[in-house]
Order: structure tokens, then C-alpha cells, then sequence
């Protein structure tokens, strides 16, 4: 009867023990999965976070290049009867390039400003689709050489030609491109970027674009500390066509020279400004042109020597164009693409044998 009573004992306690195993066991189970879940969530949320942090613009505080907006690129004339130009100043990239009889030509890229008039507009040549494609530019000219016609049907170019759209005498036509009478045809047509977005939206082309900027902007001031001094810069691109800026130390920009003329922002009045200068020396040579106007045909798909020039300074690049959609890389000597200031800049793309005077 003792062994019994004890042995009843012993079941009730095993039991107990098993009973508070059991018990023990689940709620370990519903804490680990618990903190589990919320370990769960909350790399979740950390990785939320840093996908975020990852769609937002790497340029954070560049002003010169930003918002989604496609870039507008406007064939400007630069002939001295077209001066003073309109809006260059508001341009965040110039380029300029030789074209017949010794000239040069500007193409002009916008982006995200509201420009109300732009030019004098002239026509197109084929090697400015190059720097239009390689930029994503929607190209507005007022014309074309026959090199360029071509070009711009078999390269796909998003063109708005001006002699299209030149059907007024003045803004208040509404029309896209405009005639200023006061000035000698043809250096008096003129367009804004406001006319451009609308036709581009009329033909189907697209007005926003996710590009990277062809040059490598950064926030920190970039001194090119090792670089030489570069107060002026001279820029013969022929005999009678010499380009020249003036480092203004105070503004920290160069003051723009043509022809020995100070040059001029039409919009402002004021001196045509730019933070950097990219020089790039390509070949040119006249084309077996059957109207023998002595256009112009150029060697940039290449890798061509150079200049960085911003601050006073200058040092010496390479500029790589691998083809010519392409858009075009500035290295160092090391082989390093190279920072640029944030702010406006001039691509000079000058002759082989232009002898460039930097002191």
C-alpha cells in the first residue's frame, strides 16, 4: 500500500515536470519566432531605407545639373553681327567649334532654367549631333548642311528646325521661332526653351531624361593645385578667329573674349562669365563639298589631348570619345576622370595646330 501511494506520487510529479517542459518549450519557441519577426521587420525597414537613399540624385547639391528635365541643345550663331548672344550666360555647357570660313560656331546646352530667348539660332553641322547625342539633348538649329540633314535622319536625332517653326516677327505671334527685325538676317532668329519643350511634346519626343552628366561635377571646390597658372587663356582657332578668356579673381570665373571684344550677355548686359574651360584639340579639314563652301569635317571619335582650366589654374588632360553617341570622358594623366566645379562651362574644340597660350 506504501509503494503504491509513493509510486502515485512519483506520476503526479513526473507530470508537473512534463507539464512545465512542455509549457517552457512552446513559449521559447513563440519568443524566438517573435523576436525573429522583429528582427525580420526591422531589417526590412533598414533595407527600405538604404534602397532609398540609393534612388536619390549622387549629385546632391549640384546646381549646374539637376532635375529630370532633357537637356535642350541650341545651335548659336557667332558671327560678329549676331552679338551680343542671348542667354549664353544661363547655358550650363558651351561648346564651340570651327566651321567654314574660319569661323566657329556655339552650340549651347540648357537644362531646368527658364529661358525666354535664345540665339541668334543658325544651322546645324554634323559634328555638333555628336556633342547633342552624347549629352541627350533635344537639338534645336535653324537649318542644316547637307552633312548634317543626313546625319540627323540616320543617327535619330530629336531635331526642332527652325525653318519649320520660323513663322513670326516677334514673340507676341507665338510663334516657336522669331524674327527680330531690328537686326540683318540671317543673324536675327531667336527661340526660347519654353518654345522647345512644346514642340518637342507636339512631335513625340521625349522632355525628361535620367542621363549622367557628361562632366563629373562635385560640391567641394576643386583647386587644381598642382596645376599651372592660368590667368589667361588664348585660343587662336584661325588667323582672323582668336578666342580669349581673363580670370576675374574676385568672382572666381573668366570673362569671355572674341575678336578682341569683351563679350556680352543680350538678356543681362552683363560680361559673358564661365567657371571652367575644357580644351580639346582635334583635327579638321575641309569636306569635298559639292557647293564648295568650304565646310568643315572633324576627328573626335578618338582620344584627344587637352586642358582642365577653372580657378586660375590649369592642368593636362585626355579626352576619350569612343564613338559618336558616346559621350566623352576627361581624364588626368593618371588615367583619373577628372572633378569639375559646379558651375557653367566652355568646351573649346580647337584645332590640331592651334597654338594655346595659357600664362
Amino acid at each position: 500500500m506504501k509503494d503504491k501511494k509513493i509510486l502515485k506520487i512519483l506520476v503526479i510529479v513526473l507530470s508537473v515536470l512534463l507539464i512545465v517542459t512542455v509549457i517552457a518549450t512552446v513559449g521559447y519557441f513563440f519568443i524566438a519566432n517573435k523576436t525573429s519577426s522583429q528582427q525580420t521587420d526591422e531589417s526590412k525597414e533598414e533595407l527600405e531605407e538604404i534602397a532609398i537613399q540609393l534612388k536619390e540624385p549622387k549629385d546632391e547639391g549640384i546646381t549646374i545639373f539637376n532635375g529630370d528635365n532633357r537637356p535642350v541643345a541650341v545651335m548659336i550663331d557667332n558671327n560678329v553681327n549676331a552679338w551680343p548672344q542671348y542667354s549664353i550666360n544661363k547655358a550650363y555647357i558651351v561648346y564651340e567649334i570651327i566651321v567654314e570660313g574660319q569661323e566657329t560656331r556655339l552650340m549651347a546646352l540648357f537644362k531646368d532654367k527658364d529661358v525666354d530667348v535664345i540665339g541668334p539660332v543658325r544651322s546645324s553641322r554634323h559634328y555638333f549631333l555628336d556633342y547633342a547625342l552624347e549629352n541627350d539633348a533635344l537639338y534645336a538649329h535653324l537649318g542644316w548642311s547637307p552633312q548634317a540633314q543626313s546625319d540627323i535622319s540616320s543617327l535619330g536625332v530629336n531635331n526642332i528646325n527652325g525653318m519649320i517653326y520660323d513663322t513670326g516677327t516677334s514673340r507676341t505671334d507665338n510663334s516657336k521661332y522669331w524674327r527680330d527685325l531690328s537686326r540683318n538676317a540671317p543673324h536675327n532668329a531667336f527661340t526660347s526653351l519654353g518654345s522647345i519643350y512644346d514642340v518637342a511634346t507636339r512631335l513625340g519626343y521625349r522632355t525628361t531624361s535620367d542621363k549622367k552628366s557628361v562632366l563629373k561635377y562635385v560640391v567641394d571646390e576643386v583647386n587644381l593645385d598642382s596645376g599651372i597658372i592660368a590667368n589667361t587663356v588664348s585660343i587662336p582657332y584661325s588667323g582672323n578667329h582668336i578666342v580669349k578668356y581673363q580670370y576675374n579673381s574676385e568672382q572666381k570665373k573668366y570673362e569671355r573674349y572674341s575678336k578682341g571684344v569683351k563679350q556680352k550677355d543680350g538678356s543681362t548686359g552683363e560680361d559673358v562669365l564661365t567657371k571652367n574651360i575644357i580644351i580639346t584639340f582635334a583635327r579638321n579639314y575641309t569636306l569635298n563639298d559639292p557647293e564648295s563652301k568650304g565646310r568643315q569635317g572633324l576627328d573626335n571619335v578618338c582620344t584627344a589631348d587637352g586642358y582642365y582650366i577653372t580657378n586660375g589654374k590649369a592642368i593636362k588632360i585626355k579626352c576619350e570619345k569612343k564613338s559618336r553617341t558616346a559621350q566623352t570622358v576627361y581624364k588626368d594623366l593618371q588615367g583619373n576622370e577628372i572633378d569639375v566645379n559646379d558651375g557653367n562651362t566652355f568646351i573649346e574644340i580647337c584645332p590640331l595646330n592651334a597654338d594655346v597660350e595659357i600664362n
